[in-house]
């Protein structure tokens, strides 16, 4: 595989989750990120610990297919780890990690990667998506959309939460995620995220969700969403939540 010349933020994430699959540049992104503001590995091995949780919660709830958007590197406990059960389906905009997740699940018949903009469900191949997650539309599902709100503005993720709600079935969960105001006290690493990155305080997140209802367990610090023992002591910088779709 061709090394790439730019850095991506879902092998970064691989490197501080302690994975295999990240390239020269995004190491060098990683630890300069990590100079400027410092505990991501921790921070990333809570949010992945998160994520498994939220995805084994939505399997006990009879979630047998997973749509992920945003997926990074299917890895280090992702989705069809946390749910061997299940089927998968990553989607990803970035058409390197597209294709490392291609090569890294071509055995699978399981789970699948393919492109996937979750601002636009016409991008996503029907094909797969049929294979994948059978049922889409007619049957409850689980979606996945973590490390996305914070790259789209309030218009934006709105209508894309409520798009998702209108193309899901009645008894679909969502997880999904939020970034605190954590990084506005280390500019350098804001400066690092661009233009597009989005801080939000705690009051913010649940109006963005729409018709989406969470569970009992609200929209919180990521460590305090139905963690295994006590809560790990880490910074703020996520809070997040499992979401039911209605049957309105």
């Amino acid at each position: 595989m061709v090394e790439p010349d730019q850095p991506s933020t879902a092998r970064m994430i691989d490197f501080w989750l302690g994975g295999e699959h990240h390239f020269p540049v995004d190491v060098a992104a990683a630890s300069a990120f990590e100079q400027a503001y410092g505990p991501c590995p921790p921070v990333f091995r809570e949010l992945r610990a998160f994520l498994g949780r939220a995805v084994r919660a939505m399997a006990a709830q009879g979630m047998e297919s997973f749509l992920v958007f945003g997926a990074g590197v299917p890895t280090m406990g992702n989705v069809h780890e946390a749910a061997p059960e299940a089927t998968v389906l990553y989607t990803d905009v970035d058409p390197v990690t597209i294709r490392l997740g291609q090569r890294l699940l071509a055995g699978s018949d399981r789970a699948g990667y393919g492109y996937g903009d979750a601002t636009d469900m016409g991008t996503v191949d029907r094909a797969q998506l049929h294979r994948f997650v059978p049922g889409w539309g007619r049957r409850p599902v689980g979606v996945v959309f973590l490390g996305l709100a914070a790259f789209l503005d309030d218009v934006t993720l709105a209508r894309t939460l409520d798009e998702l709600y209108q193309s899901t079935a009645p008894g679909s969960l969502l997880a999904v995620d939020f970034d605190t105001e954590e990084l506005a006290g280390f500019p350098e690493a804001l400066a690092m995220m661009g233009p597009a990155f989005r801080m939000r305080p705690p009051t913010a997140f649940l109006p963005l969700l729409g018709r989406w209802t969470p569970t009992d367990d609200g929209i919180v610090p990521i460590t305090r969403w139905r963690p295994d023992g006590p809560p790990a002591q880490v910074p703020d910088a996520f809070h997040g939540g499992v979401a039911v779709r209605s049957a309105g």
